[in-house]
């Protein structure tokens, strides 16, 4: 596997005036793995130790779902979502356009952490007041989803690997940023461009 090293890259767009908003809108893969697998580990322990064993199944897999259709809808309906205003696209582009302007950077394959983890505490505070009885479970679930989701979609830009599970996501992923129609929202689960219709016949 060849991975691309973090120097600066000659394409990327500056989306900030001030260098330290700039800042932070990149991401190295290192930190968001050193962040986001302990937040993931630790929110697997707190479940296993908080509910019972077929509470912590049936609320890590439903977690689980919910992130792989919020993925899914994510994707498509916000990410790509067509705005008239001028400060509309630009928001647009600030959150994913950018990243479709120069799909290999390596510092913008992956959710700045100044977006993540205040969305990530955000819902884990809904999960908790929820009511629900196995809500760390869930949450537990929901960020899995979110930590293999960035792995993968950072290694379908940043990677070349020749096995077969990778090399089927890496295609999938880059006919959504090259092809000439849309679709392929779905990063790790293509099953559900198939679902929607939205799969893209390569060619």
């Amino acid at each position: 596997m060849m991975v691309r090293t973090f120097r600066a890259h000659p394409t990327r767009v500056r989306l900030f005036r001030n260098k330290w908003l700039e800042l932070t809108t990149l991401t190295p893969f290192p930190l968001f793995f050193s962040v986001w697998f302990p937040i993931d580990i630790l929110a697997i322990v707190t479940a296993f130790r908080s509910d019972s064993g077929w509470e912590m199944v049936t609320g890590f897999l439903t977690g689980l779902l919910v992130w792989i259709l919020f993925e899914y809808v994510a994707h498509r309906h916000i990410f790509h979502l067509k705005l008239s205003s001028a400060m509309g696209r630009h928001f647009i582009f600030l959150i994913h356009g950018n990243h479709h302007a120069d799909p290999k950077d390596p510092l913008r394959s992956i959710m700045p952490l100044t977006v993540s983890l205040p969305l990530g505490f955000l819902i884990w505070l809904a999960c908790r007041h929820s009511g629900l009885p196995a809500h760390n479970s869930g949450f537990a679930g929901f960020v899995t989803g979110y930590t293999v989701y960035d792995t993968v979609h950072w290694a379908c830009h940043q990677t070349n690997s020749r096995r077969r599970l990778p090399r089927i996501l890496r295609k999938h992923h880059l006919l959504h940023h090259h092809a000439p129609v849309h679709g392929n929202y779905a990063t790790t689960v293509p099953l559900l461009d198939r679902i929607f219709r939205t799969h893209i016949r390569p060619r």
